[in-house]
């Protein structure tokens, strides 16, 4: 047992150095590469300042809906509601967001939805929606505001972020700058 220990313990405090160190280096320095310097996207705003790579609520007619947060868009706890696809509490909550969504949106059927609209991402904080989920709610923002649904449109179109380096991922919406330029209409 003496002749185990002794390499066990090396292996433990080459470990502890490796990765509790060397690992959180090399990240942290990688981070300071970044733009942001890995402090995520800080918007100012009149009323203070919002971070664009956190979700944020919004569930008013006059902006843009956010996808659905499971821990109520709160950073500190993030993540998903861990219920599956036939549990019955899931599935009554995502059918009140569909009778909410259709009750603001005339004239959209519950087909139209996309599933981005009413069913949580995996942290409870993603700050984007798909172009398809923006699209659907141009009617219903361009009406409460008074806009001509085109201008929306057009709106839209300018905030939609394509593919990270053109390959990975698919487009989104940033749901915070969108409605930050919607103000500035």
């Amino acid at each position: 047992m003496k002749p185990h220990i002794l390499p066990a313990l090396r292996l433990t405090l080459l470990t502890l150095v490796v990765f509790a160190g060397l690992y959180t280096l090399l990240v942290w320095g990688a981070a300071q590469l970044l733009p942001t310097r890995g402090l995520g996207e800080r918007i100012e705003h009149a009323k203070g300042y919002y971070y664009a790579n956190i979700g944020q609520v919004f569930d008013e007619d006059r902006y843009f809906w956010s996808r659905p947060s499971a821990v109520v868009y709160n950073a500190a706890g993030s993540g998903g509601s861990n219920k599956g696809t036939n549990n019955p509490d899931y599935l009554a909550a995502v059918q009140a967001r569909i009778d909410t969504f259709l009750a603001h949106n005339p004239g959209v059927s519950r087909d139209q939805i996309p599933a981005d609209l009413v069913t949580a991402s995996g942290s409870g904080l993603d700050p984007h929606i798909s172009p398809e989920a923006a699209y659907i709610q141009v009617a219903r923002v361009a009406r409460v505001r008074g806009l001509d649904a085109g201008a929306v449109e057009t709106l839209v179109r300018a905030n939609t972020e394509g593919p990270w380096l053109g390959m990975f991922g698919k487009p989104r919406v940033n749901v915070l700058k969108l409605n930050l330029a919607l103000d500035k209409l």
